[in-house]
């Protein structure tokens, strides 16, 4: 096939983004989103669908997220799909990179252009980039610290934003979640979405559960309300005797951003007098860490992290394989959990572990997100295990 040739008074459009990573690569697109230049961590995502939750999960502060679905925004953005529950929009994220431009929204339940969404939360975008080869490229090296800038004339001081990118020090001893978490208690009430009707209210509650808050997402707020229990959510450095003193049924921990190891300084001492006191604990992603941390175990540093709307865990206490949504860069090392907890998942893209119980107590915890957004439904049932533990731990 013969390839066509532009047109002779054809001019290339200026390029006016640049993604500079540690090493001093820098790699030319197309700026989309807010002007100016943002340092983080590049990772990747493998999720088809659900961009505007997987931007605005408080999980992925300080990230650079590379998609690898080549069509990014094409659904446009509404305000029903943000999963930050009390900071602004963008949760500490950095940037994303795409591989196509960003078209026209096609879809009943838009209401803005993804373009000017980025625009108005202040996230640096940047297209036109071979997406396959960076992700090949984070797959063989890790997840490397870098740049992404945009500017309309597209001229850039290379020199100084590859000196940001070589001098910033990573994730690794990072305690992000007194970031994004929230800074005083709050209720919540609002329940799963159901077509057509929208989100819905919770009318009555059965049980009261406290939830420790280190970058929480909407979506899991919902499904905890949906399994008729009253929410109130506290802020990541509340101590163990303020949550006891609001008499909860359950403790729920959630996903955050940031090492596990740095936030469990002062979250792993309160979280000791939480297990001891036999109230019902259900952790998820930096949760789970948390957990971990403070019954014994170590947490590690992932070469590639896991980020995607496609993950199988195998449930051991099922025997069943779900499909899962994850979002984490750091993981519980299986190996190093004491006797008296057994690992009750793992991941079957590299076994690493996924969750775990206490024995003899009404304690467990995942590494992924069950609550499906985005992503598959196939974790939902983990809701209802907390909502029967707290139950049976009320009748005995």
């Amino acid at each position: 096939m013969v390839q066509k040739k532009p047109p002779a008074n054809w001019i290339e459009p200026v390029k006016t983004a640049r993604l500079i990573l540690q090493d001093g690569t820098v790699i030319e697109g197309y700026g989309l989103g807010a002007i100016g230049s943002a340092t983080g961590e590049v990772c990747f995502n493998t999720a088809m669908t659900g961009y505007q939750e997987i931007l605005t999960d408080p999980s992925y502060c300080a990230q650079i997220i590379t998609f690898t679905f080549p069509h990014i925004g094409n659904v446009g953005v509404n305000e029903e799909d943000m999963e930050t529950s009390n900071v602004q929009a963008g949760a500490g994220i950095k940037g994303c990179i795409l591989r196509a431009d960003i078209s026209n929204p096609s879809n009943y339940r838009s209401t803005q252009h993804f373009n000017d969404w980025l625009k108005a939360q202040g996230i640096i975008a940047i297209c036109g980039i071979d997406t396959r080869a960076l992700t090949a490229m984070i797959r063989e090296n890790g997840m490397p610290n870098a740049v992404i800038a945009h500017n309309a004339d597209g001229i850039f001081d290379l020199d100084d934003l590859k000196q940001k990118a070589g001098n910033w020090p990573g994730l690794e001893g990072m305690d992000l979640a007194k970031e994004v978490s929230c800074t005083s208690a709050y209720e919540w009430n609002e329940t799963l979405w159901q077509w057509p009707d929208g989100f819905g209210t919770q009318k009555t509650a059965d049980h009261h559960v406290v939830v420790m808050d280190f970058g929480i997402k909407r979506n899991i707020l919902r499904c905890l309300a949906s399994q008729s229990c009253k929410i109130t959510v506290v802020p990541a450095n509340s101590s163990a005797q303020s949550i006891l003193d609001l008499k909860p049924d359950g403790i729920f921990l959630s996903n955050g951003p940031g090492d596990p190891a740095a936030t469990g300084e002062y979250v792993v001492p309160e979280l000791k007098t939480l297990i001891a006191s036999g109230i019902p604990i259900f952790g998820i992603c930096l949760g789970h860490q948390m957990l971990a941390l403070a019954l014994g175990a170590k947490t590690q540093k992932m070469h590639q992290g896991h980020h995607g709307a496609n993950h199988p865990v195998k449930d051991f206490t099922t025997g069943k394989v779900e499909i899962t949504s994850m979002n984490h860069g750091f993981a519980v090392d299986g190996d190093s959990l004491p006797e008296h907890v057994t690992q009750t998942h793992i991941s079957l893209f590299d076994g690493s572990n996924c969750g775990l119980k206490v024995e003899n107590k009404p304690i467990f915890s995942v590494q992924y997100h069950p609550e499906a957004s985005p992503g598959p439904q196939d974790s939902h049932y983990l809701f209802a295990r907390f909502r029967d533990t707290i139950k049976t731990n009320k009748g005995s």
